[in-house]
Parts: C-alpha cells; structure tokens; sequence
C-alpha cells in the first residue's frame, strides 16, 4: 500500500458536512431566536461570524481524526 495516497474528495466532504451540518441546526436552534428580528444581511454575518472560526478550529482536528479513512 502507498503510504502517499491521496486523500478521497467525497470522504473529506462526507467529514465535514458531518460535522457542518449538525452545527449549523445547532445555531438555529441556538442564535437564531435573538437574531430573527435582524435584517437577512445581519443574520448572514452573525452565523458567519460563528461558523467559520469553528469550522477554521475543529475541521483540521476532525480531518486529522480520520485521515486514515479519508485515504483509504
């Protein structure tokens, strides 16, 4: 086996929309409640504001965890 094999595209996107996905109802649940009365253009940048720094920490550390599978 190549030690050096690429990583599987659908398996890094299967990882992080697993990961993406539940977050995201999470917001919802959570911040959409104190930004609903905000106009669509505020709403966007608050759940921005959140999502993407959690995504910048925690997808590399998820990828790392099943970087194996991602290459298998």
């Amino acid at each position: 086996m190549n030690k050096e094999q690429k990583p599987k595209k659908w398996k890094i996107m299967l990882v992080s929309w697993l990961f993406v996905y539940p977050l995201i109802n999470v917001m919802f649940a959570l911040v959409f409640p104190l930004v609903k009365e905000q106009h669509q253009l505020i709403k966007t940048l608050v759940f921005t504001l959140i999502l993407v720094p959690i995504m910048g920490i925690f997808l590399p550390m998820i990828h790392k965890r099943f970087w194996n599978w991602i290459c298998k």
